[in-house]
């Protein structure tokens, strides 16, 4: 803001004798005129100018001063803040020199008025920036190799610099692609009035780069990830721009009797999983890429997005047509776990239903799938069916068992399949949170709620609503309503109701339909393409077990339905939220008839099995987590990990000694050849986080670009493993500095909009710096000038009298 002068009149007491004698003055004018003979044009402008002259010198005579304020020379700090990164090598079309050089010669080149004016008036203090903001003493120091642009960090960083200091303003020459500002302003509270200096031009370069960048993960056995790809093109119309994905690395964890050592697997780096080509429509092209890949392995594998014009190839041998080749690769990392999930199997009898359920659960490594399965209902104890003394159940008599592995005569026969040992569910269902928590799903089969104590139904209502597992109930003659559930807590987790009564008249045999939304559900589908799809189901065989029941609880989804006689519709497969996990009903009891008609239904079978299991697993919170993700502060480079560990009951696990392993996947850009090394990692111990329960943290520079992947080990407070987990990330900071190669103006206009600065041009600056002493500053001084002093004041009164004169005498009048 510039402040105006005012004027003031420092002899007022004269004011009075001035006044009258200015009216004396003016009524002997205006008398004399009024008898002249002249014309009346040339009587009012000689009056005029007469009048005009009297009043120019009496004014002096009351001492009129000049008053205003600037900024104290020397008193204010001013900031000269320059862009360090890569991208300031960047030549704009038609420039023979690079951003970087422009700028050079504004900040270091001889004869710039606009530095002298500076220094002149302001304290100026220097600095560069790229990942981090730094002081220097003339600009020497430029080089042009930052691999990001942290303007938000240096902003803040300066703003710390300064905090007490009087500080005017600062002067910011960038290109203004920031790499740690996303759709918000960073918070600037206390900066100075930002100054942008727009280095760069706005006209287009011949380039293609990678825009975002999405990685999601599904239950479709098929295709399990979908990596979506976006990458702009410009001047490239009519080209053929083509996008592959390259696995360059796949890491697993593997861990050996207990010991902590980690191996990395390493694949070819040039294999390449998928590839599309699409043309550009227009100079200005935004082409979107879709693939699906089934990653084989559990653990992490790292990709790399690569696009570039079809008939350019990293073997060409003459130079690329793009402005950079920077911003045409980025790295993704998928993780298939590393540990299997495990799913608890409890069953009222032995059934088909198990024997297709188990054989397609063992064709999926990522998911072990323990089992109880009940072969007889616990009966009254008559001391006269068995034999004097004997205590367990004679079902087992001759087959060498004692009463621990089999009951007791009043006890159910419970037989353990797919357990990882002799220990595990050896006294039944689990009866503590420890037990439970363990799994990552629960599924029931034809089994009344009398089996469960209200404990063991409590829990396992807990399991789902606060440890985050899935529940999925099987149709059969003892589920749902069948089996008593009405009114108790496995009910309220169930997404159907089951106090209600059902009035339906279901014929012998009957068919499967999805809905709408089971259609749009990827896991509930077995065909890429919906005729397949449709054909599918029309030639499902009929099935003949149901639980009828006809209302769905707020928020539940119907994914396939079945009909009666009437054509009426009952929910078949429902699934809902409940809490922090997920609960799904299936009301059919004979899913094991789909099996039973030819080989290509019984994969069918199983693969419907294994993505409805895998959806149940989805979202299920390991006990311990690992996390990457940018540091803030706005140093692209630095990584934080994040840790969370809970204990057997799944609550925080607070006084934990956490330790990170931290290794390198990384790509050479030049040899494009893979390395890691078992040797080549770094150790980090992370800290607790104050106010998070249970979450440590620990901070990782990655020097490199490329793949990363950490292993964190936790141990509680006792000296007892707690877990293991692992987690990969990805560093590419050159990606996010060439995304876009014109000058952010909007970030820089909002910048400045923000502080109460303005956007400059090279060419603006010295209008700029001859403003700056009158704008606003913490530091101002006042200043005054007497007016009479200027010659243009008397030169102004006898003007008047010397054309007042002149004019009478062109007229001839005296």
């Amino acid at each position: 803001m510039i402040g105006f002068a005012t004027i003031i009149l420092s002899n007022r007491a004269w004011m009075p004798a001035v006044g009258v004698g200015v009216v004396i003055l003016a009524v002997a004018v205006l008398w004399s005129w009024r008898r002249s003979a002249a014309q009346g044009w040339v009587k009012l402008t000689c009056a005029i100018l007469k009048l005009a002259g009297i009043l120019a010198l009496a004014l002096c005579l009351l001492d009129p001063l000049r008053v205003g304020q600037h900024a104290r020379p020397g008193a204010n700090v001013f900031g000269i803040i320059a862009d360090n990164s890569q991208s300031m090598e960047m030549k704009d079309p038609g420039e023979t020199r690079s951003r970087g050089e422009v700028m050079r010669e504004q900040l270091i080149g001889g004869g710039k008025s606009w530095r002298s004016a500076l220094d002149e008036n302001f304290q100026v203090r220097r600095y560069t920036f790229d990942s981090r903001l730094q002081t220097t003493k003339d600009f020497s120091e430029l080089n042009f190799d930052g691999r990001s642009s942290a303007l938000g960090g240096a902003l803040r960083t300066a703003v710390e610099y300064w905090r007490g200091q009087p500080v005017a303003g600062v002067l910011l020459f960038t290109d203004g692609n920031a790499t740690d500002i996303g759709a918000d302003l960073p918070s600037l509270e206390g900066c100075p009035p930002i100054y942008p200096v727009v280095v760069g031009s706005d006209s287009a370069m011949q380039d293609i780069s990678l825009g975002k960048i999405t990685v999601s993960q599904t239950a479709f056995e098929d295709a399990p990830v979908t990596v979506q790809a976006e990458a702009n093109a410009n001047g490239f119309a009519g080209s053929q721009i083509t996008t592959r994905l390259i696995e360059v690395g796949a890491g697993a964890f593997v861990t050996n009797g207990g010991a902590t050592n980690a191996s990395l697997r390493i694949g070819s780096v040039s294999n390449v999983v998928a590839k599309s080509s699409q043309f550009a429509s227009g100079n200005d092209a935004t082409l979107n890429y879709r693939f699906q890949i089934r990653p084989e392995t559990p653990g992490l594998h790292f990709y790399e997005v690569e696009t570039r014009v079809s008939d350019e190839t990293k073997a060409t041998a003459t130079p690329s047509r793009e402005a950079t080749l920077a911003n045409n690769q980025q790295m993704i990392v998928v993780d298939r776990g590393q540990e299997p999930f495990r799913v608890l199997y409890i069953s009222g009898r032995p059934n088909w239903e198990y024997k297709f359920l188990n054989r397609a659960i063992q064709d999926d490594p990522q998911v072990q799938m323990p089992a109880i399965i009940r072969v007889a209902k616990r009966e009254p104890k008559f001391e006269f069916m068995g034999r004097e003394g004997e205590s367990s159940n004679p079902l087992f008599r001759g087959f060498g068992t004692n009463d621990e592995e089999t009951g007791r005569y009043d006890q159910p026969v419970l037989i353990r399949l797919n357990t990882k040992d002799q220990m595990e569910l050896r006294g039944g269902f689990p009866k503590t949170a420890a037990e439970l928590y363990r799994y990552d799903a629960v599924i029931v089969g034809d089994l009344e709620a009398e089996f469960f104590t209200h404990d063991q139904m409590a829990l396992i209502q807990r399991f789902v609503s606060e440890r985050g597992g899935g529940f999925l109930m099987l149709g059969g003659a003892e589920s749902f309503r069948e089996g008593d559930y009405a009114g108790t807590p496995i009910a309220s987790l169930l997404p159907v109701y089951l106090d209600r009564p059902v009035d339906a008249q279901l014929p012998g045999e009957f068919k499967l339909t999805l809905t709408r939304e089971g259609w749009l559900q990827p896991w509930t589908r077995l065909r890429p393409v919906e005729n397949e799809e449709k054909t599918r189901i029309d030639e499902m065989p009929a099935f003949e077990v149901f639980n009828p029941l006809h209302d769905i609880k707020p928020g539940a989804s119907v994914l396939a339905t079945v009909s009666d006689a009437n054509g009426r519709q009952y929910p078949a497969l429902v699934v809902q939220r409940f809490g922090l996990g997920r609960t799904a009903a299936l009301m059919i009891g004979d899913m094991w008839r789909w099996g039973l008609r030819d080989e290509q239904m019984q994969k069918d079978l199983a693969k419907s099995w294994r993505q409805m299991v895998r959806w149940l697993v989805a979202d299920v919170p390991p006990r311990i987590s690992v996390s990457a993700e940018a540091a803030p502060g706005g140093d692209a480079s630095e990584f934080r990990l994040t840790v969370k560990a809970h204990d057997e009951e799944f609550r925080p696990l607070d006084n934990a000694s956490v330790k990170l392993t931290v290794r390198p996947v990384q790509v050479s850009s030049s040899s494009r050849q893979s390395r890691a090394s078992a040797q080549n990692f770094v150790q980090l111990t992370a800290d607790p986080v104050s106010g998070e329960s249970g979450t440590y943290t620990a901070t990782y520079v990655a020097h490199d670009t490329g793949g990363y992947s950490v292993e964190a080990t936790v141990m509680d407070s006792d000296g007892r493993m707690a877990g293991r987990a692992a987690a990969g990330w990805t560093s590419d900071p050159a990606a996010e500095e060439f995304k876009s190669l014109k000058p952010n103006r909007a970030l820089l206009e909002s910048l400045a909009k923000k502080t109460g600065g303005e956007v400059l041009s090279m060419s603006g600056l010295d209008a700029l710096v001859r403003k700056l002493p009158e704008k606003h500053s913490p530091v101002m001084e006042t200043w005054t000038y007497p007016l009479w002093h200027k010659p243009v004041v008397l030169l102004f009164a006898l003007g008047c009298f010397v054309g007042e004169w002149g004019l009478r005498r062109w007229k001839g009048m005296p």
